[in-house]
């Protein structure tokens, strides 16, 4: 009994010391045949009395399998069908090893899901003519490719993968590659730095911001979207504000501003020195300057479409941090599998302490500060304020199912201010009261009914309020101001894949927009009111066609609005778009783009010589025939014409172009001589030309834009007719770069612009004493010109780990190093003694900022 007992025990131990001798010798059976391929030459120059020639960075890291072959030339062929490396043979004794510059590839193309084999996947060389599909077992293989080329993989239902053909040179077995299942239709983009990581410019020329991937710009410490777009030629700011942003010398309100497909009235904090949209959930934004696609409407001059973050990821995360303005706090929150909350928070520290930046921007918001009469004497201005802004947003995510898709986006932007201006010399003061109020809710519905037809519909409500008031001490003046715009949309977008290189476009969108003004003044008695309802209807359909060879992008199709005032009149548009990119030779591209657009909305700069300068501009609705205030629909059309050469590490364009917009007002461009008031009704035509050279590498990027603008008014009822607009900057220049060493970045640039056209009062009859009040007497309108502008900008960020979980970015920015005086605008106006007064706007100071942020 005892030794029957025993038996199964001695069994086991008997199969377990077999089992680990057989694992040993295994393990040593592998280490003997995965060898480093520079020992085994090593081992052969020993065995057959030879040398080899290589480079050993070549071959450092390459591992083979050994041979079973006895004869030299036969180890060799081995070791090429392993490597495809180059094997060249100089005498008996004497052999150079070098990669070759083409190689073999092969693969076996699997889903992540189950791992079956994806049957009639397309793979690609990119910027080749290379390509070919998978067989029925998921398995491909070229020839003679190029060794550092881009491989593209791609199927219907996946996302796109993307590989070296050096990761796949042939080898028994070839390599496995898993696609990811693809739950939304995404453009397919091979993105290349732009200027800095997380700008890239698109196949229709648009230029996308990808915050997460953001980068440095010189001055910039966060990725602030209306900042970032003044850093591209054709942009920039007249008066350093990102609420006055000037796309190809147009106006801020000629620009579309859209926030999860929400048009947004309200872009700015603090006056206009601040973006009013959190960046840290933003998580693509896209800015078109021409050759938009026909689902959008508004803007005659230009689209800025913000988008936040859209997919449910299974994990919490979030972020917080401060810097010398604001502090902010955002995150993600996961409900349940399909469900997630989204939220940010930011409000200003203005309110609680001083800083060097708060005092800074605080000068440029509240200037007027160089006040000098005729007779050389400069008034002492005395100011003081309270103020803060806030913002908050919030996204809702439900996915119904992998298919269908609901979003619901909420906004509410706030600025709040109590102003009080004491002229100490002329013993009158003023107190002012500003609230301005953005609250925007709207909701989407992504729907995928097959692989060939989608749907979304867009519905949003937005409301804008900007309420003032102004109170002349010792006087019994008081002026206030209301401006109220309500908004409602609907929108239908379908996109139809005809076949796999064209995609027709369809859809319908309403919009009604409601604008109030109110005004009324105790002093002299004045009041007025004025209320307009617009509504639009529009059709839009178009066609995108991407060649099998990548050379070829176009799209083409038309908008059809009618627009009618519920008061007064209705009107039809028909506008046309184009965008075509044809590739000329490789990375070669010329581009060209066309559009016609109108827009129902205008902001009347109203009393631009007060303090409060470009946030008192109020919302109007388009009527032409009201007798307050006439404004007919504004109308635009554009063309530009480009070529560019586009690398991974250079990128050269040039692009010329032509934009004509009709039915502008005079009280709409910030007018600030005689014509300030007048309600003249013109035009301008531009005529521009664009060039950006841009070298980069991993570790830096610099470039060098250049842009001239001849932009000019023409106004039949002004003398003389045609002179030059109040945004004609001639000549524009950046030189600029970062560089980026492991988790330290910098940036430094230098932006320098020609001055803007100004009017002068007329030397030999300055005042016009003939009327009352009396009036200044102007030379002839924007006869003369500003000083130059000049700016250098710095900034710096470093990025550490507080802990495993933890991110930390510390950053530092210095704006206007140089300390540099640039004056921004000069006007002119009259004090009680008939004496002009000279006021100056200057741009900000050298103006410091830090912050500090950490990630979870």
């Amino acid at each position: 009994m005892p030794k029957a007992h025993h038996k199964p025990l001695l069994s086991i131990i008997a199969c377990l010391l077999l089992f680990f001798s057989f694992s040993k010798i295994m393990a040593q059976d592998d280490s003997v045949t995965a060898k480093k391929l520079i020992s085994v030459l090593r081992s052969l120059e020993t065995r057959y009395d030879i040398k080899f020639s290589y480079i050993d960075a070549d071959i450092t890291d390459i591992t083979i399998k050994s041979s079973h072959f006895e004869d030299l030339q036969d180890i060799l062929s081995d070791i090429r069908d392993q490597t495809q490396l180059k094997i060249q043979k100089l005498n008996e004794r004497y052999y150079t090893v070098t990669k070759s510059i083409t190689v073999d590839i092969c693969a076996t193309v699997l889903d992540n899901f189950k791992e079956n084999t994806v049957t009639g996947s397309s793979v690609s060389v990119l910027n080749s003519d290379i390509a070919m599909i998978t067989d029925s077992d998921g398995y491909f293989s070229m020839e003679n490719i190029p060794r550092k080329s881009m491989i593209q993989i791609k199927h219907i239902g996946f996302k796109p993968l993307f590989i070296t053909a050096e990761e796949l040179v042939s080898h028994n077995p070839c390599k496995t590659l898993v696609l990811d299942l693809k739950y939304e239709q995404l453009d397919e983009v091979i993105v290349y730095q732009f200027l800095t990581t997380g700008l890239s410019k698109e196949i229709d020329a648009s230029i996308q911001l990808t915050t997460k991937d953001f980068g440095i710009l010189p001055g910039l410490i966060e990725p602030d979207v209306l900042q970032t777009v003044q850093a591209l030629p054709g942009i920039e700011s007249i008066d350093e504000t990102v609420s006055n942003i000037n796309i190809r010398g147009g106006t801020n309100d000629q620009n579309l501003i859209l926030w999860d497909g929400i048009k947004m009235y309200q872009s700015g904090h603090f006056f206009g020195l601040i973006s009013a949209f959190n960046p840290y959930l933003t998580d693509k934004v896209t800015l078109i300057k021409n050759g938009t696609s026909a689902q959008y409407g508004d803007g005659v001059s230009g689209v800025l479409d913000m988008e936040t973050k859209n997919d449910i990821t299974g994990d919490f995360y979030g972020g917080t941090g401060f810097n010398l303005i604001n502090g902010d706090v955002y995150g993600y929150v996961p409900i349940a599998q399909n469900a997630a909350f989204l939220f940010s928070a930011r409000r200003s520290l203005t309110d609680f302490f001083d800083t060097p930046t708060y005092n800074q921007f605080s000068d440029r918001a509240f200037q007027d500060s160089q006040i000098m009469s005729t007779s050389g004497q400069t008034d002492e201005i005395k100011r003081t304020q309270d103020f803060y802004f806030y913002d908050f947003t919030g996204k809702l995510l439900f996915d119904i199912s992998p298919d269908h898709k609901v979003r619901i986006s909420f906004i509410n932007i706030n600025n709040n201010l109590d102003y009080t201006e004491q002229n100490l010399t002329a013993l009158r003061e003023t107190r002012s009261k500003l609230n301005q109020v953005n609250i925007s809710i709207g909701g989407s519905l992504d729907s995928r009914w097959s692989d060939i037809f989608t749907t979304k519909i867009n519905a949003y409500y937005t409301r804008y309020n900007l309420d003032s008031d102004n109170t002349t001490v010792n006087s019994p003046q008081l002026l206030s101001q209301e401006n109220e715009v309500i908004e409602t949309a609907l929108k239908l977008n379908t996109a139809y894949s005809l076949s796999e290189n064209l995609t027709w476009s369809n859809g319908y969108q309403l919009t009604e927009t409601g604008i109030l003004n109110f005004s009324d003044v105790t002093q002299p008695p004045y009041s007025n009111k004025i209320k307009g309802v617009m509504r639009t209807h529009a059709l839009f359909s178009e066609l995108e066609y991407r060649s099998p060879d990548k050379k070829l992008f176009a799209r083409g199709g038309t908008r059809l609005n009618y627009s009618e005032n519920l008061n007064t009149f209705s009107e039809f548009f028909i506008e046309p778009r184009l965008n075509v990119n044809y590739e000329l030779v490789d990375n070669l591209k010329m581009e060209l783009q066309g559009e016609f657009k109108n827009q129902t909305t205008h902001q009347v700069v109203d009393l631009e010589q007060n303090f409060l300068g470009v946030e008192k501009r109020r919302w109007y609705i388009a009527d032409p025939d009201n007798p307050l205030l006439p404004l007919p629909i504004t109308k635009s059309k554009q063309g530009s014409l480009g070529l560019n050469y586009d690398h991974p590490s250079l990128y050269v364009g040039i692009e010329g172009f032509y934009k004509e917009v009709n039915g502008i007002s005079a009280r709409t461009q910030g007018f600030q001589s005689e014509g300030e008031f007048n309600e003249e009704i013109g035009s301008y035509t531009v005529k521009g030309l664009e060039f950006l050279v841009n070298k980069k590498t991993s570790d830096y990027s610099a470039w060098f834009s250049y842009s001239y603008n001849l932009n000019d008014y023409t106004f039949e009822d002004i003398v003389p007719q045609t002179f030059p607009n109040n945004l004609d900057v001639r000549h524009t220049i950046t030189f600029a770069g970062n560089y980026t060493y492991n988790k330290f970045k910098i940036g430094v640039g230098l932006n320098y612009r020609t001055g803007k056209p100004y009017t002068e009062p007329d030397p030999d009859n300055p005042v016009d004493t003939s009327f009352f009040p009396s009036q200044i007497s102007f030379q002839e309108a924007n006869s003369s010109r500003l000083p130059d502008y000049l700016r250098m900008d710095v900034s710096a960020i470093y990025d550490f780990k507080l802990s495993p979980r933890i991110n930390a970015t510390v950053g530092a920015s210095v704006l206007n190093l140089t300390d540099r005086k640039n004056i921004l605008n000069t006007y002119y106006r009259l004090n009680d003694d008939d004496e002009i007064e000279t006021v100056e706007s200057v741009s900000l100071g050298l103006t410091p900022n830090i912050s500090f942020r950490v990630r979870f």
